[in-house]
């Protein structure tokens, strides 16, 4: 759990454009392979951007698909509302690829599964030799107004900014438009991903789960209690209505504030992390501030909408070059289109972003 890896039972990730900052997390360590090239590509899990932030703080691609496209089984569950499997990888294309060899019927072994699209998304993207000159003609876009105000870091939404004239120039018309409860999504999302967590492991009593000479005390990590104890407090007698029932009341609220706006907008444009990556240790004595870190993610997740990160640009921090990733929110099972366009993107602004 966290954004950084520095919870991590199999020990710290270092990000590999500075080994002194983190990878992000909680996938860090599949961003961190492929971008160190130890790998094409790596699976992560999506709780609230744990695919998204790596990818975006290692100069990957990350995917995080509908809810319900994809089989949960063999992970390890946290939030079960939440929790989804995508691909990190260094292409869309590999991303598309990845994507359609896990979503083939052969692969629905549980019920997790909401529908099955058998689409091979790799077909659908246009060849580099065939594209048309403006190959975004006819697409629209957004850029949610909330995510690159106060609390975001300039250099990063120079690189949005950057990437919505990348997109202009490629036929496709943006607009910057306001989702009034886009910051209620991150006090929601953990009230409830804290609860569902309390939740699931609580099988792991060393009785049913785990190891019979230990205590819960011992395999549990600092985070990973307070998130527990955070959730059953969250879920108590006297205080379920007041934070997991608004909270559910929030999460429905943000589902109709994005949904609506994905009825005008092929994508919606946001940053993936509010700054590039930051130096180890530098959050770990202050959880909200990690927990802050999310707020451009989270709301997918609550939504269940699709998302991919792609490279964005690099900025200087401390006389390092970082990778800062663009994310690109698309409609539900709307993942041909969304990885079309992000493959459009990266073909065209490769010079610019690599």
């Amino acid at each position: 759990m966290g954004s950084t890896t520095e919870n991590s039972a199999f020990r710290v990730t270092r990000n590999p454009w500075d080994r002194r900052r983190v990878p992000g997390g909680s996938s860090g360590g599949s961003a961190a392979a492929v971008a160190q090239h130890q790998c094409i590509a790596a699976l992560g899990s999506d709780t609230g951007g744990s695919i998204r932030q790596p990818a975006s703080f290692c100069g990957v691609v990350g995917l995080k698909p509908t809810f319900g496209l994809l089989s949960r089984h063999g992970l390890m569950s946290y939030a079960s509302s939440f929790d989804c499997i995508g691909p990190v990888t260094s292409s869309v294309e590999d991303a598309a690829i990845v994507l359609s060899v896990m979503s083939t019927p052969a692969q629905q072994i549980d019920s997790t599964m909401q529908m099955a699209l058998s689409s091979l998304y790799h077909e659908h993207l246009p060849d580099i030799e065939r594209m048309r000159t403006w190959p975004l003609l006819g697409r629209r876009f957004a850029i949610v107004k909330e995510t690159i105000g106060p609390g975001v870091d300039i250099s990063v939404v120079d690189c949005i900014v950057t990437a919505a004239r990348d997109i202009e120039k490629l036929g496709g018309v943006v607009d910057v438009i306001s989702c009034p409860s886009f910051h209620l999504g991150l006090p929601a999302y953990y009230i409830l991903a804290v609860s569902e967590a309390s939740s699931n492991l609580a099988r792991y009593d060393n009785i049913r789960f785990g190891a019979a000479d230990s205590s819960r005390s011992e395999d549990f990590g600092d985070e990973v209690k307070r998130r527990i104890l955070m959730g059953s407090y969250a879920l108590s007698a006297g205080h379920s209505d007041s934070y997991y029932k608004r909270a559910q009341e929030v999460r429905s609220m943000v589902e109709v504030d994005l949904t609506t706006k994905l009825k005008t907008y092929d994508a919606l444009l946001t940053p993936a992390a509010p700054t590039p990556a930051y130096r180890a240790n530098e959050k770990t004595e202050d959880p909200l501030a990690m927990f802050s870190g999310d707020m451009m993610t989270v709301n997918v997740n609550l939504c269940g909408l699709p998302a991919i990160v792609v490279r964005g640009g690099k900025v200087l921090v401390e006389d390092k070059l970082l990778p800062v990733g663009v994310q690109l929110i698309g409609r539900p099972f709307g993942e041909a289109t969304l990885l079309e366009i992000a493959h459009i993107f990266e073909l065209c602004t490769w010079n610019n972003t690599n």
